[in-house]
């Protein structure tokens, strides 16, 4: 009797496209790649989703937030199952200054993404950064309905 060996995508191969999909605002490719029952955890913001439809309105929001970001990727580190991503997020917000006036505040934030695959898919997914630093507060109130911390 014969085996075929099953060839699995190795970690990284499955968490790296995901950044490139968010980057290109293909957010629909981004979600292809969780599982269905998965764990995304934004403890920058203080925010978790369980639901592929939530996490969808999360990635669609944040494009709507900040139409400009991009992440660049730093570094990576692979273990096993496990992936830790070291990244830069570019991006600009535009504030309230001087009363009608407004500004545009150019965000350089540093974090890093621990992500957890199994059997070529993402089951886990915890991103850890500077909230304050992030401005991302809108976006954390748009979801406050949904925190289950």
């Amino acid at each position: 009797m014969s085996e075929s060996a099953i060839e699995m995508a190795a970690p990284e191969q499955v968490v790296l496209p995901v950044l490139t999909s968010l980057n290109d605002g293909n957010i629909d490719d981004a979600i292809a790649r969780f599982a269905e029952e998965f764990t995304f955890k934004d403890h920058g913001i203080g925010l978790e989703f369980k639901n592929k439809g939530e996490l969808t309105e999360f990635f669609q929001k944040t494009r709507e937030y900040f139409p400009d970001s991009s992440l660049q990727v730093n570094s990576i580190l692979v273990s096993l199952d496990h992936v830790v991503i070291e990244w830069t997020l570019h991006t600009s917000v535009t504030e309230p200054f001087y009363g009608t006036l407004s500004r545009r505040v150019q965000i350089l934030l540093h974090g890093v993404s621990a992500v957890r695959t199994k059997n070529g898919e993402i089951t886990e997914w915890s991103d850890y950064y500077d909230g304050l630093t992030s401005r991302r507060t809108a976006l954390a109130a748009h979801f406050t309905e949904w925190v289950e911390y």
